[in-house]
């Protein structure tokens, strides 16, 4: 009941915010809908007043709002302010379009997903569990959707015969797909495989091992117990590619709900921005349901009994492994220290020149040296990065520690797109970056909040916690002295995991005019200077993008080491080293 209230008390919160949206930016909204009208007509007081009375806008926003509230119980989601026809229809259409994108990319993220859980499942069960560095789902996540996008435009056009543009039927989404599901494929197979090394430290895995129980058999139930603790997130991905598709769909021209939202947003038309809402609310709704179903069902009898199994938290881990976050940390202050000195915004007639002595990543459409730029640009994308997740990380926290109360705002902040959460946020304050960051940290708690009522609720569902309140701790500080501790290490491996996620968003809105703007060095800037010239001068994107793999790689690797005790290793099959060492009968089995 509590949840269930908790998700229409957010709703209608959002669709009310949605609905005063003209009147709290402060501009006439006679005047915005005779602009998406017609962009040349003349606002003269008639031409306005027309508006005003075509639409009731005279009446208020509250009786606006209730108005089409009646609408929606009787069926009736309103006409659209600027072509006067039923929002329903193409809202539906539009929904359609993204759930045969989704579909595409959901295939492609599995399939990557399970190309990154595969090492760390064969490690697990064969009694050497480990985090990996995360090199490769770093990577991934670190690469723009929209650079995606632009590739797969060239390089689908012209080498493999595939639509580049439009949408003509389930053919068109293979390169969309592919630019959607790789970013999602690598967050979600780094979330699962630290699932899995978690799992295999539990002690039923050894006893398992030790009964002789095939390795086979013992995959499987790592792999059941380890998709538990992210079913929430898959659920939380797919709304994101559902509505939050809005570049690929941009650069595609694919008429998805995210692009529909957008224009929505922009052009201020009400109806159908709400129609638009509702719709994905409801998949989200759904989707989110499901996923705490699926999440007790592989759980079972555990959550209920309090018998959910307890980890050891001991990996085994090689030199390599620290190695790699300093050599990231050192690529990023490298490019700081020898850019630093170089003027960000000097132009010069060397327009899209080449890497050189002179500008050893080239220079841009302006003749800017891009190596200045990126350096310049590294303190306020990091910096604003690191500042909008650590808010996130703890509103997350807080928020997930209290699930059913907050499912709502969860399941909510999650379907709205940074892009038109940024609209909205730049309607009411106008562009800037302290806006661009507001919006992205609106969607941001919103995963690490999911995750956070996940862990929580397994982790409170342990025999040695259950114990606890008949051994005459208090709530508070069961909360706070063992669960929380339990629970924070994860969160904040999966919000470093997210930090490139933060930075594209904060990217994708300065690319959209509702952030920093140009001549600003910001990396997503930057990266939209090298998209337009993606064919004639991939080193412009390519020198931003090195940039933000090298941040997240930095991060993710730099997370694994603090995930508890482990075993060190000189090299393959190489002897346990330091007082972490400790060894298991499922480490020494064959």
């Amino acid at each position: 009941m509590t949840a269930t209230l908790s998700r229409v008390l957010t709703a209608a919160a959002l669709l009310a915010v949605v609905g005063l949206l003209p009147w709290l930016s402060g501009r006439d909204p006679a005047l915005s809908i005779l602009r998406a009208r017609s962009a040349e007509q003349e606002p003269t007081p008639e031409a306005l007043d027309a508006v005003r009375a075509d639409l009731g806008l005279a009446d208020g926003p509250v009786s606006i709002l209730l108005r089409w509230l009646g609408g929606v119980v009787r069926g009736d989601f309103g006409t659209s302010w600027n072509t006067g026809r039923d929002v329903l229809p193409g809202a539906v259409a539009a929904l359609g379009v993204s759930a045969t994108l989704m579909a595409c990319a959901a295939v492609v993220a599995g399939l990557v997903a399970a190309a990154l859980v595969v090492p760390a499942l064969r490690a697990g069960v064969t009694g050497a569990p480990r985090r990996s560095s995360g090199l490769a789902a770093a990577a991934l996540t670190a690469t723009p959707e929209f650079l995606l996008a632009s590739v797969g435009v060239v390089v689908g056009s012209l080498y493999l015969a595939l639509p580049p543009y439009g949408w003509t039927g389930p053919q068109s989404a293979i390169l969309p797909g592919l630019a959607l599901g790789l970013p999602a494929g690598g967050l979600i197979g780094r979330l699962l495989a630290d699932a899995v090394s978690s799992a295999c430290t539990e002690h039923w895995v050894v006893t398992w091992t030790a009964a002789g129980i095939s390795r086979r058999r013992t995959a499987g139930a790592v792999l059941r117990r380890a998709a538990a603790a992210v079913t929430s997130q898959v659920a939380l991905v797919a709304v994101a590619l559902l509505g939050g598709a809005v570049a690929v769909e941009q650069v595609f021209a694919i008429p998805g709900l995210g692009r529909t939202m957008l224009g929505d947003a922009r052009s201020q038309d009400l109806p159908a921005l709400q129609a638009d809402l509702v719709l994905l609310l409801l998949v989200s709704v759904a989707l989110g349901i499901t996923a705490a179903v699926v999440r007790r069902a592989l759980l079972g009898a555990s959550i209920h009994d309090a018998a959910v199994p307890v980890p050891t938290a001991r990996f085994v881990r090689r030199r390599r492994h620290v190695v790699v976050p300093v050599v990231g940390a050192l690529g990023v202050l490298a490019i700081v220290v020898a850019g630093w000195s170089r003027d960000p915004y000097a132009a010069s007639t060397a327009k899209y020149a080449r890497p050189s002595a002179s500008a050893p990543f080239g220079t841009d459409a302006s003749g800017r040296d891009v190596l200045a730029r990126v350096a310049h640009g590294a303190v306020g994308t990091i910096g604003t990065s690191v500042a909008v997740l650590a808010a996130a990380v703890v509103i997350g926290l807080v928020l997930g520690c209290a699930p059913r109360l907050f499912v709502g705002p969860i399941e909510v902040s999650n379907a709205a797109p940074p892009v038109v959460t940024g609209v909205l946020v730049a309607s009411i304050w106008g562009p800037s970056a302290a806006a661009a960051a507001l919006a992205v940290l609106l969607v941001s708690w919103a995963p690490l909040a999911a995750h956070t009522a996940a862990l929580v609720a397994e982790v409170r569902a342990r025999p040695y916690v259950a114990v606890l309140p008949s051994l005459g701790a208090s709530r508070g500080r069961i909360l706070l002295g063992t669960v929380l501790p339990a629970v924070i290490p994860t969160v904040v491996r999966h919000a470093l995991l997210r930090l490139p996620g933060v930075a594209l968003a904060l990217a994708a809105l300065g690319f959209l005019g509702l952030g920093p703007t140009p001549p600003s060095p910001d990396w997503g800037l930057v990266l939209a200077d090298g998209v337009a010239a993606v064919e004639r001068a991939p080193w412009v994107a390519a020198a931003p993008l090195v940039s933000l793999i090298l941040v997240s790689i930095t991060a993710v690797a730099a997370s694994s080491l603090a995930s508890g005790p482990a075993r060190w290793i000189t090299g393959r099959g190489g002897a346990s080293v330091g007082s972490g060492a400790v060894p298991t009968p499922a480490a020494a089995t064959p």
